[in-house]
């Protein structure tokens, strides 16, 4: 059987040569039982509640029940600058919702932090070292498009309507109205910016997912027990089809 971490070795100068160009090559799975998820969503949508619903979900319900299912949202930032040994104060320059392109680049000319494509690559590189890991759902930061070529890692794009997805953001932020809109705005336009500059890649592509799922159709556990109950079907057959 493949040693996961001498895989990785062996293919890491070419997965950081080839990352900025949006190609990412198929490394081979080490088990029939891998499995990673990816959460893309609509701001308001609920991911982070459904991610940790569908981890409890799959904790009880995947095949390989040796390590714990892992969740990584905001949080992603942190695991970044700590594989890379970056300064905390880069974190302010990681979120997908960021500042303008023009702010960026002043900000990269006046040496505030690296150039924007070096952070990227880094964020490329956590990212493949956990889905490789497997037990783990990676929310935004074009995870999916990062582990695009894992056959392993399973696709999902969270919808809803701006009107619910409002209601969320009051309910769990605490504020009005207008600045529960205001933020979803912002935070829509920033990943979508986001994932065009540096995949070229549309967010909202549904042919980019194994699963698109609206959540004003359904509460949060169940959407999570929706994405772990597909995921794991696509797990039993692509075990059916290995060698």
């Amino acid at each position: 059987m493949i040693n996961t971490q001498i895989v990785l070795e062996k293919c890491a100068p070419f997965i950081s040569s080839q990352a900025s160009a949006g190609y990412v090559p198929a490394l081979p799975a080490t088990s029939p039982a891998l499995l990673a998820v990816t959460i893309s969503r609509q701001s308001g949508s609920g991911a982070h509640a459904v991610a940790e619903a569908l981890a409890d979900y799959l904790q009880a319900h995947a095949p390989d029940k040796s390590r714990s299912w892992r969740v990584f949202d905001r949080n992603l930032v942190e695991k970044v600058l700590e594989d890379h040994h970056l300064p905390a104060r880069y974190a302010r320059f990681m979120p997908e919702d960021r500042i303008s392109e023009f702010g960026d680049a002043l900000e990269e000319l006046l040496g505030a932090h690296p150039p924007s494509w070096t952070l990227l690559r880094q964020i490329e590189e956590t990212v493949q070292h956990l889905a490789m890991e497997g037990n783990v759902i990676l929310i935004g930061r074009g995870a999916n498009l990062i582990t695009r070529k894992l056959d392993h890692v399973f696709h999902v794009r969270l919808v809803g309507s701006l009107e619910r997805r409002v209601k969320h953001f009051q309910e769990f932020q605490g504020v009005t109205r207008e600045a529960a809109l205001r933020m979803i705005r912002n935070e829509d336009r920033g990943r979508k910016r986001y994932v065009r500059k540096y995949f070229e890649e549309d967010l909202d592509n549904p042919l980019l997912y194994n699963l698109v799922l609206n959540t004003d159709l359904m509460p949060y556990p169940e959407a999570a027990q929706m994405i772990g109950a597909t995921a794991l079907q696509r797990l039993q057959q692509r075990a059916k089809n290995l060698p």
